[in-house]
């Protein structure tokens, strides 16, 4: 039946639901196996040995690990498992020694709820290092643990040792398998950009080059660190890595050709995954390749490029002495250390992060010390949670996390009621770990509805209240989520005034140096590229800006929605840049400085004009040129994103 005309249906906005729909990714088999097996097995060693509350530490420690295994390369896991369990003894030691102190332990929580969040600007290591901290602080500043004061920490610390343990089980096997994964995968990705040259799916696959390219470097990098020179295994990744880079800046060209005569050959994407399959099988040999022959300067890029990364593929031993890292080598660690010091405590983002914080748990801490809640501790972790800017918006995960938590309850109420305590805990606690890894993949709010239960039925080990845990559970956790929203959003103007139009404009001027880069006479190859993916690491970054901040209620949230199409517009400018300088580097004549100076003042005043203004304003610009040259496509899109935003004038 038609509805009625002039009806409106009701329904929520898209910036309040985004969080509710599950990421459409794999599930994580062997994860799901190591949580099962990690929080589970703590359980039965404590039922056997008679005592379950020691095993419920233990299990408490191992689900922190299970949360922080989200590497790929095993030295990263090392990192990722080990470094915040340090942490995590310092905190839950601080924890344990201002149990029952009233106000001491208020201010105590809230000093190193200052020092977790300051801490937790560093990096994604440093970030999971402070929320730990600051978690296993509330607990054991909440729950009786058992004396003397160090066996808290002891045994959470071999819950975070079992799980490294059997993350590392493959080690022996694999060792540089997910380092070779990954590049493999990224000269899939790089296939299936090819695949989409002229047509409307180019730009989405471009993205995922990108962010394919980040992680790979990230890997690979990250584990050569210190052995430049003393690792084929790794000098052969890197090289075979570097060559995909050619590949990547050809393909604009490419994609414009494809706009301008028709779709590339077949061949050229079968042999790019031709070329993955040998990285991911570690071939060799002299490569056999059936391309077309290349006419236009676009075609001869993509068979310069794909020529050369074939040779550099089956190659057994590159030089490794002549193999550059395209993002720049990472520093020595103590350069690094004296970095993050530096930033964590010079940074505003980190102080103004850290009062977030502190003011936060300062008053759940206060609130509950002055009106009795019951398990009280559980106010500060939701606010602990929910806290996490680096993690996603704060106001979408305070949502979504009363929403999973009520959803939780309704599986631990079922577990709480119907099973009884005692070894029917360990094949329970072994399903409900599984789902951890399963659901932390769809997204926080289902992450929180599996963590909840498995909190619930370790909470439960050690204090016997059964169902009597759900309510005040539910409580609890909507009060911590008030606190968020009240004390940690609205009362920052930051948090309704977001910064993504000066980031948006950072990106804009680095668009135009990089123009002036690939144009402005001086020859240098090396910093052009690490320029343009720079570059492109940026644009990613701003992009999960931008998305973070479409889940933020109005005003926010619809500035970032209308400034959307001009993050896009400014990917664009970025690759008929390079489709420009691909073409001249193989035979197209080269454009007349003039014009290469009119771009990047047009993208200068661009950048003026975001930074400015708080509104899009159109902007006509006219911009002269040669209309067969190889700016010509460049102009288009510089037009096109003037066209979208500019200096208000009127």
């Amino acid at each position: 039946m038609a509805r009625p005309s002039g009806s409106t249906r009701l329904s929520p906005p898209a910036w309040l639901t985004a969080g509710f729909k599950p990421t459409p990714t794999p599930i994580p088999w062997a994860a799901v196996g190591r949580a099962a097996v990690a929080l589970s097995a703590p359980l039965a060693v404590g039922l056997a040995a008679g005592q379950p509350a020691y095993g419920a530490l233990v299990s408490m420690g191992a689900l922190s690990g299970v949360i922080g295994d989200t590497a790929d390369a095993y030295r990263m896991r090392i990192l990722n498992i080990a470094v915040p369990q340090l942490f995590g003894a310092v905190g839950v030691t601080l924890g344990t020694l201002v149990f029952g102190h009233g106000w001491v332990a208020v201010a105590v929580l809230t000093l190193v709820a200052l020092v977790s969040g300051m801490i937790s600007s560093i990096g994604a290591v440093a970030s999971v290092s402070g929320l730990l901290l600051l978690l296993n602080a509330v607990v054991g500043a909440g729950l009786p643990m058992p004396d003397p004061w160090w066996k808290a920490p002891l045994l959470l610390g071999l819950g975070g040792l079992f799980v490294l343990v059997l993350t590392l089980l493959g080690w022996p096997f694999r060792r540089a398998a997910p380092e070779r994964s990954a590049v493999a995968a990224t000269y899939r990705s790089v296939a299936e950009l090819y695949e989409a040259t002229g047509t409307p799916a180019y730009d989405e696959k471009r993205q995922a080059v990108t962010a394919s390219l980040n992680q790979s470097y990230d890997l690979v990098l990250a584990r050569r660190a210190r052995q430049h020179g003393r690792a084929p295994s790794l000098v052969r990744l890197l090289a075979q890595l570097n060559v995909a880079v050619p590949l990547v800046e050809a393909a604009p060209a490419a994609h414009l050709r494809a706009q301008l005569h028709g779709p590339l050959s077949d061949s050229i994407p079968a042999a790019v995954r031709e070329l993955a399959d040998a990285v991911e099988e570690g071939r060799t040999g002299a490569p056999v390749l059936d391309l077309p022959t290349p006419e236009r300067p676009a075609e001869k890029a993509v068979d310069h490029a794909l020529r050369y990364a074939a040779a550099v593929v089956h190659k057994a031993e590159p030089d490794a002495y002549n193999v550059d890292d395209r993002l720049g080598r990472p520093a020595a660690l103590r350069v690094r250390v004296r970095r993050a010091a530096r930033a964590a405590l010079f940074s505003e983002a980190s102080w103004r992060y850290g009062l977030r914080l502190a003011l936060c748990i300062g008053l759940a801490q206060a609130l509950v010390s002055l009106i009795p809640v019951p398990r009280s501790y559980w106010v500060a972790l939701t606010v602990t949670f929910v806290m996490k800017p680096d993690f996603g918006s704060v106001f979408s995960r305070a949502v979504l996390r009363a929403f999973g938590t009520a959803a939780g309850l309704l599986l631990a109420a079922l577990v709480l009621a119907e099973v009884p305590r005692g070894w029917w805990d360990v094949p329970v606690m072994c399903v409900l770990a599984a789902l951890i890894p399963a659901f932390s993949a769809k997204g926080y709010a289902f992450q929180t509805a599996a963590i909840t239960p498995v909190i619930l039925l370790l909470s439960d080990t050690l204090n016997q209240q059964g169902f009597d845990l759900v309510m005040p559970r539910l409580y609890d956790s909507l009060i911590g989520c008030g606190i968020a929203l009240i004390a940690g959003y609205l009362l920052w103007p930051e948090s309704w005034h977001s910064r993504i139009g000066d980031r948006l404009a950072d990106a804009v001027a680095d668009a135009a140096a990089y123009v002036t880069c690939a144009f402005g006479g001086a020859e240098d190859q090396g910093g052009r590229l690490r320029a343009r993916r720079k570059l492109y690491r940026d644009l990613s970054t701003v992009r999960s800006e931008f998305q973070r901040a479409l889940t933020e209620p109005p005003p926010t949230g619809t500035r970032a929605a209308a400034w959307w199409p001009l993050v896009v517009a400014v990917e664009r400018i970025v690759d008929a840049t390079t489709a420009a300088r691909i073409r001249v580097d193989h035979g197209a004549p080269g454009p007349d400085p003039a014009e290469v100076v009119a771009v990047e003042r047009e993208l200068r005043e661009l950048a003026e004009g975001i930074r400015e203004s708080e509104t899009l304003v159109e902007v006509r610009s006219e911009l002269p040129g040669d209309e067969n040259g190889v700016l010509a496509p460049l102009r288009q899109e510089v037009s096109a994103a003037r066209a979208i935003a500019g200096p208000d004038l009127r």
